[in-house]
């Protein structure tokens, strides 16, 4: 799931979120992205097969907390880059004491913008 291109977007569910915020290997992958990253960088990273790393990272992105960037290449192999694409996440109860969820987000710049639009346009096709 790619966040909004436009860059509004509601908290992500609580439950989904709180789900990977406690899978290890999550937080694993959260630790070692400090610059966008593939998939094999990652699994090479933190130690995760492979495959275990593409599970995890549809669970992180499925809870807003990594954005997926589209590096868009001239022989046509597009290349998928993952980011984090959060920097804090509040957790409160409100009056009705019901939690609340809120994830901050890093500014982001036009280029980033577009490659989440072209993220976007990619999986409608």
């Amino acid at each position: 799931m790619v966040r909004d291109p436009v860059g509004v977007e509601d908290s992500p569910d609580l439950q989904t979120l709180l789900d990977a915020l406690d899978d290890p290997d999550c937080r694993a992958i959260v630790k070692r992205i400090d610059e966008p990253m593939t998939a094999s960088e990652i699994s090479d990273a933190t130690d995760i097969p492979l495959s275990t790393v593409y599970r995890k990272l549809d669970m992180l992105t499925e809870a807003s907390l990594l954005s997926e960037l589209t590096e868009v290449r001239s022989d046509g192999h597009h290349t998928t880059r993952y980011d984090l694409d959060f920097e804090d996440v509040n957790l409160s109860l409100t009056e009705d004491n019901d939690f609340d969820v809120a994830v901050s987000r890093p500014s982001r710049s036009a280029e980033e913008r577009l490659a989440d639009m072209w993220s976007e346009v990619r999986k409608e096709t």
